[in-house]
């Protein structure tokens, strides 16, 4: 009964101090609370408790209780929280709470066990402050120009047509025409490592999250640290040109922003996977190294979203309109997405983060079935590709351009290809038996040999166009020249073999004479000897006057059509000069010696005998040149 009153004169004396105390305005906030903490105090002591007033452990309790009411009551009358100057006490405040809370007498003691949760709730709201400003205040910004520049890259030229098909004229000229840069195989340097948050701020950030896991209040450090980290990578995203677009947006941008935007996310899919991700994987390992589960879940949920971003794009990519001009840029997007695949699903190894690998293997599959639907396409508009427009002089037609630089290009996904057809072989072009043999050749070797076959019987029906059979021969010889050389120059070689080469060249020289059969039997014939009656002294001079009136007009209009006809390959082009003349000049040669002095002695020999043999070689240098001459006022000069 003693101690009671005891107890209650003290509560009583305590009262009436505090009533002075706030009486007085000298008193201090930091004052005020530490009364009231002593009147708590003796109330608890009152009620009967485990710990006894000169316990120890009450005196640290109270001691760290001080430290935290006086840095949140320092919080609310300052505005801010000046962590750097009592950050170290305040942790320690923090660890003593937690201990003595943990303590088999606390536990036992209501009064204190209040006391010591609201010190924590209270902890845990400054805690959680500070863990956000201090992400925040110790981001670092991405520098995507050092991140390209570590980025190797391939130029490869390839002609355009905008994504028709149909469209050629614009590459009539020369094949540097009309073409654009397709960059692939882009890849990042060895061991690139980015910190987007300063080094120094890593422990101390570790050291406000072993608080707040330890206090229960994993959640909230896992919410302020994902939507922090969320915020940067947005923002890495908007550096790199990923942009948030939903499927209908990107089904709406025309090919060549949508090209652009291919190119940017080919480059940040890597860069993000590579880099950024691991980035915060490592971060997520060295904040919550104490908890493998909490170090999962912040990573998962800090980087999904933007892992998402990047995967929805592609899809929208897969279902978007297949056109011939957008099969490279899937098969890049096809490759890097198989490339840092293997990557994702090292760092999202936990059930949770199964989702993410499920929809990444989805769009990759996707994207090679886009692929593969994209090839077919190009190939159904080569076979049905029905333009009637003849190319001016039988040069090269642009669709022949179109199709070889596709290809030539096309070599370079070979690896890809072939693991995509692989598939779908039973779909592959029937080919010619003698062009292939199908235990050797790849299954992409058999699709471009099937293409190529489509083209040549395309340009088959459009050398019909041209009225003069001549002039067929001449475009057929250009075209499949210009095939032959691209596959000789390119891995296009390696894939179709030498033996496809040499038939292509022979069938060159087939149409080579074929033209010479076409354009200059007609002519030849004017300087044989049947029909001039008599031998070479006797000789009729009307037939003979005949026969070189009708060589020179015949000559003469070779020379006005066929300086207009393009033969763009100079060995080609030489090759043909020289063929007409060992046909012409000996026969032309020939044919003066035996009959050209009956004539040169007569009058108007020059009407006759225009050229010498000198001249007529001079001339067939001009043809094939594609610039029409006219011969019409030339005269043989008088020797």
């Amino acid at each position: 009964m003693a101690a009671t009153v005891d107890g209650q004169d003290r509560v009583i004396a305590t009262a009436r101090h505090i009533v002075n105390s706030l009486n007085s305005s000298d008193v201090s906030h930091e004052d005020m609370i530490f009364i009231f903490s002593n009147f708590d105090n003796c109330l608890s002591n009152i009620s009967g408790g485990d710990y006894k007033a000169d316990d120890p452990r009450l005196d640290r309790f109270e001691a760290a209780e001080h430290v935290i009411l006086r840095c949140d009551l320092n919080t609310q009358s300052s505005g801010q929280a000046p962590w750097e100057d009592d950050a170290e006490d305040y942790l320690a405040a923090v660890d003593e709470i937690l201990q003595l809370t943990e303590d088999f007498a606390v536990q036992s003691n209501p009064e204190i066990k209040d006391r010591g949760e609201n010190a924590l709730q209270l902890a845990m709201s400054r805690l959680e402050d500070e863990f956000r400003h201090i992400l925040i205040r110790n981001t670092l910004p991405l520098d995507a120009e050092s991140l390209y520049g570590s980025i190797r890259r391939v130029s490869l030229s390839f002609a355009s047509n905008d994504g028709e098909v149909e469209e050629y004229e614009k590459f009539a000229e020369e094949d540097n025409q009309g073409s654009f840069c397709h960059e692939r195989g882009a890849s990042l340097g060895d061991n690139v490592c980015v910190d987007l948050i300063h080094p120094d701020a890593v422990e101390e950030l570790k050291e406000i999250a072993d608080r707040m896991v330890r206090s229960g209040y994993e959640k909230e450090c896992c919410q302020v640290y994902s939507s922090v980290r969320c915020d940067v990578l947005d923002e890495c995203m908007s550096i790199l040109g990923a942009e948030k677009l939903s499927i209908e947006d990107v089904q709406r941008i025309e090919w060549r922003t949508l090209d652009e935007k291919m190119k940017k996310w080919i480059s940040a899919l890597k860069i993000v996977v590579r880099v950024l991700l691991l980035g915060e994987k490592r971060l997520c390992e060295q904040i919550f190294s104490e908890s493998e589960l909490i170090k999962e879940v912040c990573f998962l949920e800090t980087t999904k979203g933007c892992v998402m971003q990047l995967l929805n794009f592609g899809e929208a990519v897969v279902i978007g309109r297949r056109s011939s001009e957008k099969l490279f840029r899937i098969l890049d997007m096809y490759d890097v997405l198989a490339d840092v695949l293997p990557d994702l699903e090292s760092l999202f190894t936990e059930e949770s983060g199964e989702l993410v690998c499920t929809e990444a293997k989805g769009v990759l599959s996707g994207l090679g079935e886009a692929a593969i639907g994209t090839f077919v396409e190009f190939e159904n508009a080569v076979q049905g590709e029905t333009s009637r427009k003849p190319i001016q002089g039988g040069d090269i037609h642009p669709l022949t351009r179109y199709v070889m630089n596709y290809l030539k290009l096309l070599v370079d996904y070979s690896e890809t290809l072939n693991a995509l057809l692989e598939t779908g072989e039973d779909e592959s072009g029937s080919l010619q038996n003698d062009d292939r043999d199908n235990a050797q050749l790849e299954p992409v070797a058999r699709r471009m040999l099937s293409l190529i076959t489509s083209l040549e019987s395309n340009l088959e029906e459009k050398s019909k166009m041209y009225e003069d059979n001549a002039m067929q021969f001449i475009f057929l010889m250009n075209n499949i020249l210009y095939i032959v050389q691209k596959v000789k120059d390119s891995e296009l070689r390696r894939l179709l073999g030498d033996q496809w080469i040499r038939k292509r060249r022979g069938q060159v020289r087939q149409y080579a004479t074929s033209y010479l059969r076409a354009s200059w039997t007609r002519v030849l014939s004017c300087l044989k000897d049947e029909g001039i009656g008599g031998s070479s002294s006797n000789a009729s001079k009307v037939a003979l006057k005949e026969r070189f009136k009708n060589f020179n007009a015949g000559f003469e209009d070779i020379y006005r059509i066929q300086t207009g006809w393009k033969v763009p390959d100079a060995q080609l082009r030489e090759e043909l000069r020289i063929s007409i003349s060992e046909k012409v000049l000996p026969a032309y040669r020939s044919f003066m010696g035996r009959f050209g002095s009956q004539l040169e002695s007569g009058r108007h020999a020059g009407k006759y005998i225009k050229y010498n043999p000198e001249d007529l070689e001079n001339y067939l240098l001009d043809l094939f040149e594609g610039t029409p001459a006219i011969l019409n006022h030339m005269r043989r000069k008088s020797t």
